[in-house]
């Protein structure tokens, strides 16, 4: 047909698009936003963010590391994976910088460590939102497994065998299982039995251990060791860790990855660093060079870390108090800026009150009608019908960097203004939820409690 007689109208697609939600926590993120442009008074718990000012040196750091434009080596540079090995070797795991390989944030590098290896995965219900949908985004399957009680982020060693067993003989092929130490979302910290049992189920089984220890920096109390799957089954675990959390540098995504030593871990870089290579050929090197100084842990970030976590364990203490207080179930948190509770103790009021059925209902209750953005369980990989809630205060620590250094500097955080004034409108809000009276949302004032007798 000559060129010009061919149609000129523009044709519709319709291609058959793979269908891909929007990450719960960047949507919860977005429905926040939304009610801030209309006007509403709204409590931003959804987005797990560790809420500080990026610290000065760190800024020096990227600025003297800008001029650095060429793309380095896949791994990342030998700075990095030097600095890298030290703070594990500190942490009592030795390693080998070759054994290192650092990626654009930690969740590609997870989503190419489950490609690589290949087959089914285990993940713990509840886990951080992304385990799941990377391991549906690389054509395998999540095999949800439920934790010990008030030990988030590792499964039951009982029940993961059991699951494993089970799987196979349906003709499932699992070849590794996610844990995250400290956990998102409970906040919890396994112990060490649990762990050195999970590991030997590992061995039993065959399985590769992912150890998401993002956290590890962030627990409460600084006495308490976390203890890694790599100190009890070094020949099989992965270990991963990245800037956003325990620095505070959210955005400048930097990830890292331990690799086991040895022919498996070997032929598990090769495989990495192919797929690496692939997707996103290096890390930008101007943030290699500020995260090779953060990991070298000089002591004025070691400083800062440590402030970090004093205030995050306060304002995550009171947010668990104040759900306790309304009747919810609630384990006081131990690591990180997550607080999990269960409102099924209030499940008859809320469902009589308001409808609600589900953790979706309940979520979706607090955020329209009170300004409230928490994400529900069932993001995490919990039943539908579980009450329970992830709360990420750290968003409420100040408006601006100025308001943020002096609730880090506080000696006690709860009671700066704006953090006690958001924790009152917590409790009000939670206290409501069994009331017959109703919050009503008057723009950008604070709640006010309607007498039962005035609602229609």
């Amino acid at each position: 047909m000559p060129v010009h007689d061919l149609p000129t109208e523009p044709r519709p697609l319709h291609p058959p698009l793979r269908h891909v939600p929007l990450s719960p926590t960047l949507a919860v993120n977005e429905a926040i936003a939304r009610k801030k442009r209309e006007g509403a008074w709204v409590l931003p718990l959804g987005f797990g963010e560790a809420g500080i000012p990026i610290h000065p040196a760190l800024v020096r750091e990227l600025a003297a590391g800008a001029d650095r434009g060429a793309y380095g080596p896949v791994a990342g540079s030998a700075p990095l994976r030097a600095a890298v090995a030290g703070y594990w070797a500190r942490r009592g795991l030795p390693t080998d910088p070759g054994m290192i390989v650092s990626g654009p944030g930690s969740k590609p590098l997870l989503f190419a460590l489950i490609t690589a290896i290949g087959g089914d995965v285990v993940v713990p219900a509840p886990s951080w939102v992304s385990y799941a949908a990377q391991a549906t985004l690389a054509n395998v399957d999540p095999v949800f497994v439920a934790t010990p009680p008030g030990e988030g982020g590792v499964p039951s060693p009982a029940l993961l065998a059991d699951a494993v067993v089970r799987a196979r003989a349906a003709g499932r092929t699992i070849r590794a299982v996610v844990v995250t130490l400290p956990d998102n979302p409970t906040g919890t910290l396994a112990s060490e039995e649990t762990v050195r049992r999970l590991c030997t189920v590992a061995r039993e089984h065959d399985l590769v251990i992912i150890s998401d220890e993002i956290y590890r920096d962030l627990v409460h109390d600084p006495s308490r060791q976390v203890h890694s799957p790599a100190a009890f089954a070094p020949e099989r675990t992965v270990v991963t860790s990245s800037l956003s959390k325990a620095h505070a540098a959210g955005g400048w995504r930097l990830g890292v990855a331990r690799l086991p030593e040895g022919p498996f871990g070997e032929a598990l870089r090769a495989s990495l660093l192919g797929i690496a290579s692939e997707i996103w050929s290096s890390s930008p090197a101007p943030v290699q060079h500020a995260a090779a100084f953060a990991y070298s842990e000089p002591a004025e970030l070691v400083a800062h870390v440590d402030r970090s976590r004093r205030l995050h364990a306060a304002v995550m203490g009171a947010v668990a108090d104040r759900f306790a207080a309304a009747g919810a179930r609630v384990r006081r948190p131990e690591a990180a800026f997550y607080v999990y509770p269960d409102l099924d103790p209030l499940r008859a009021t809320l469902q009589a009150r308001h409808g609600v059925r589900t953790a979706a209902d309940l979520c979706d209750l607090l955020l329209e009608r009170y300004g409230v953005g928490v994400l529900p369980g069932s993001s995490f990989g919990e039943p539908a019908e579980a009450l329970r809630v992830r709360v990420a205060p750290s968003l409420l620590y100040g408006e601006n960097d100025e308001q943020r250094l002096e609730a880090l500097a506080a000696p006690d955080p709860a009671t700066v203004p704006w953090i006690a004034t958001a924790l009152d409108r917590l409790s009000e809000v939670l206290a409501d939820l069994g009331h017959p009276g109703e919050v009503q949302n008057t723009g950008n004032e604070e709640p006010v409690l309607i007498p039962a007798a005035s609602v229609a």
